[in-house]
């Protein structure tokens, strides 16, 4: 058997971050990644990195701007220490040896991002989140952490109240390992591939949120999804919310700034959730382009400003529409792009099951409340893996070498057994499909009660064809039918919680927006929706948003 202190389950920014941290604190440290840490989708995080830094800015108008733009759901104390930690995460980044942008004058240059007052989006042109896990991999790999590659964590170990570890299976080899771990920190990630539409990578199957759900762990605020509104229409691969930052513009086909309708005062730089219904809007009224998408302009910057400041808008454009961004208009369309919900931790970013730990976007503390402002997520990543690491090497110091209960590996192999020996089934792509199809359609930017309870419906018949999914490759190494076919049991778990949830919310706030409850309520739903497993689905309850200052009030831009 595998025994290390502290076990990290991902190896994106927030896993990275963590794994740096409990290193440097002392304790044999590890991590169980699916992918090679530098295919970690942070890679896809673009535009920047908040932090207060400039002259004239402060700590307090970041958050300021953080819990307007979370339409008021946002844990205060939570925003709180984001935005006071944010110019020492920034500044030991660059220490690290990330390279950020310079101004004239030598100093990193910002930009500005939605729903944000001030530039204060630091950025590595528009390959931020690359530059940050390559600098964060590298100091892991200096400080010899070691990392299993191509390892999916297939289930947690909890004896009674606590978590000994984990079952992972080797991709290269079909083999099933125990990991004993004193504390393991979940660090996975998004769940956007259960949507058809979206600018997710394939690996975003929320693996860790389902985890921690099946182990005991409750989830918090699910049905708050956010559509980022320049996807390429099509692909959807992400147009980097950078290039309205640096002067981009959205028209429709009537050739109008029609942002201006929606955003007076900030047009093009609303936040995200006003922006996206504002596109979805002008096409549903038949102002977009036949098949659905409004176009991104940004050719007026100029090729030399866009190849320094915007290279992966123009190669993407290039690459996935055929379209020269420096002197052609982008086909854009909105697309799910982030989760606000996911595993409920505390601001030590500690879970109900001791021992177990999250960072990142597969968790809810709930910085980005109802909508997450852009450049964000990269600073959770950071200030929270810091802290996840932190306390989880703080927590396995003190803690006894634990029992690993044998029978939960056993568990998992009679799993994979009983789905590798059935001679026949559903394939687990056509389940897939369906799945995405009924989120896309019926859990989309607009919701409806009747949408929803068809989504519900729909699931629930998913999760039964499920039980009798087919494999067909019965091999060993990398045996992807096997894994992608436990990836959609996650799937199906988030897509119901996430579904139920948004039935059982009877208002519009941030990126929850009900047709037949379009305004927001908050004398009934200022609270917090707590899903717990049950093996009837999930169980609902509500948990009151920690308020210390900033008192709900209109929402506009």
């Amino acid at each position: 058997m595998l025994t290390h202190d502290v076990l990290i389950i991902g190896a994106g920014g927030s896993g990275l971050r963590a794994a740096l941290e409990a290193t440097t604190n002392g304790v044999d440290t590890a991590i169980v990644s699916k992918l090679h840490p530098l295919r970690s989708h942070t890679v896809a995080a673009a535009g920047g990195i908040n932090a207060a830094l400039a002259e004239g800015d402060s700590w307090e108008g970041h958050m300021e701007d953080t819990v307007k733009g979370s339409d008021y759901l946002a844990d205060q104390d939570s925003v709180e220490f984001l935005c006071r930690e944010a110019a020492s995460a920034l500044i030991e980044l660059e220490h690290f040896g990330t390279i950020f942008n310079r101004d004239e004058k030598g100093k990193m240059a910002s930009r500005p991002f939605g729903g944000h007052g001030l530039p204060r989006a630091y950025f590595a042109g528009d390959r931020t989140g690359l530059a940050i896990l390559q600098t964060n991999y590298e100091q892991v790999l200096k400080n010899n952490v070691h990392v299993y590659i191509e390892w999916q964590a297939l289930s947690l170990a909890v004896v009674g109240d606590q978590c000994v570890g984990v079952i992972a299976i080797d991709l290269a080899t079909g083999e099933l390992h125990a990991i004993r771990s004193k504390a393991v920190i979940l660090a996975t990630g998004p769940a956007g591939q259960i949507y058809a539409k979206t600018t997710n990578a394939l690996s975003c199957t929320g693996d860790g949120i389902s985890l921690a759900y099946r182990a005991g762990t409750p989830l918090k605020d699910m049905e708050f999804v956010q559509f980022h509104p320049t996807s390429l229409w099509g692909p959807n691969v992400l147009i980097t919310e950078a290039a309205r930052g640096e002067g981009g513009i959205l028209l429709n086909n009537k050739e109008e700034r029609f942002m201006e309708k929606y955003a007076p005062k900030m047009k093009d730089m609303a936040a995200r959730d006003v922006v996206s219904r504002a596109i979805q809007t002008e096409i549903n009224e038949g102002r977009g382009f036949e098949g659905g998408y409004v176009h991104l302009k940004v050719n007026q910057l100029g090729s030399d400003y866009l190849r320094e400041r915007l290279p992966e808008v123009i190669e993407f454009s290039a690459d996935f529409a055929g379209v020269d961004a420096t002197k052609e208009l982008i086909p854009i369309e909105p697309a799910q792009h982030y989760v606000m919900g996911g595993i409920a931790v505390t601001l030590d970013c500690s879970t109900s099951i001791r021992g177990l730990y999250a960072a990142g976007e597969c968790t809810c503390m709930s910085l980005h409340g109802a909508n997450r402002l852009g450049g964000n997520a990269l600073l959770e990543l950071q200030v929270f893996g810091k802290k996840a690491g932190a306390n989880a090497a703080e927590y396995a110091k003190k803690c006894p070498s634990p029992e690993f209960p044998l029978q939960t590996l056993s568990n998992v192999e009679n799993q994979n057994r009983e789905m590798l020996s059935r001679q026949d089934g559903e394939r687990p792509n056509r389940i897939r499909h369906d799945l995405q199809s009924t989120m896309t359609n019926n859990v989309g930017i607009y919701r409806s009660a009747e949408g929803l309870s068809e989504a519900i419906k729909n699931i629930l018949e998913l999760k039964k064809r499920y039980r009798q999914v087919y494999v067909q490759d019965s091999g060993k190494v990398f045996n992807t039918d096997l894994t992608m076919t436990i990836e959609l049991g996650f799937m199906l778990d988030l897509a119901e919680v996430i579904a139920v949830g948004a039935l059982a919310r009877t208002e519009s706030r941030g990126g929850h927006s009900r047709i037949d409850y379009p305004d927001r309520d908050d004398k009934k739903w200022l609270v917090h929706t707590i899903a717990r497993y049950s093996p009837d689905g999930p169980k609902l309850e509500k948990e009151d948003v920690r308020i210390t200052g900033l008192k709900p009030a209109i929402r506009s831009y």
